[in-house]
């Protein structure tokens, strides 16, 4: 029969616990930006946000788009964004997965559509942000157990995986219908499960510091700097 744990066995764990989400705590981003024209932006023009949802083994998420959005909405440099469900509902059907413009021609042979041209001027669009990656999973290792006897349960182990997200941004100016320029963002890091009685998840922020790093480089780039 195993002897309970004593406190010095208990700050050891705490001191580890803390070291490991530290360890969590860290990501490494990196971001690179490719322009093909000069950009800019004026105080009444607005940016669209998408996530791209055409491939058949995974869509961008809505929450990552939003995220986005958001970020390029406030802060230094802030944009008039459009929010993603309302540009698509208003622009229904030609945005929906399906129909939605996968070159910079499709968007000029949509453009000659009057409802759709009429729609983007009342919005104000000047550049459409096509948002498209995932965060995988991987390297998953360790093993946690957890028992329920007459004095009480508790879990013992330790996980860890790697979490990677990968988001490309592809940058379309409506005004000249042209694709000025791709942003891509990678960001990864070690999630860790450490488990004394109870678990403890300890995540890595990867897809929430893409979503950061992505839409400061989205500023930059659609005003020109």
């Amino acid at each position: 029969m195993n002897a309970p744990l004593g406190w010095s066995d208990l700050k050891l764990a705490a001191y580890a616990i803390l070291f490991v989400g530290l360890l969590a705590s860290c990501t490494s981003t990196t971001v690179d930006e490719f322009r093909r024209a000069e950009t800019g932006i004026e105080s009444h023009e607005s940016v669209v946000i998408l996530g791209r949802r055409q491939a058949s083994d995974y869509e961008t998420r809505s929450e990552f788009v939003e995220c986005v959005g958001e970020r390029m909405a406030r802060g230094d440099n802030a944009l008039s964004v459009i929010p993603e469900q309302e540009f698509i509902d208003a622009m229904f059907p030609w945005f929906e997965p399906r129909t939605a413009p996968l070159r910079t021609r499709d968007l000029e042979q949509l453009m000659t559509e009057d409802v759709v041209a009429a729609k983007m001027n009342e919005f104000g669009v000047r550049y459409i942000v096509w948002v498209d990656g995932f965060t995988e999973t991987t390297d998953r290792a360790g093993s946690i157990s957890c028992t329920i006897g007459p004095g009480g349960g508790g879990c013992f182990g330790f996980g860890t995986w790697e979490d990677d997200a990968n988001f490309d941004a592809r940058v379309w100016d409506v005004g000249s219908l042209t694709n000025v320029g791709t942003i891509n963002t990678d960001a990864s890091g070690q999630s860790y499960l450490p488990a004394l009685v109870v678990p403890i998840p300890l995540i890595a922020r990867v897809e929430a510091n893409a979503c950061s790093r992505l839409a400061n480089q989205l500023k930059q780039f659609v005003n020109g700097s």
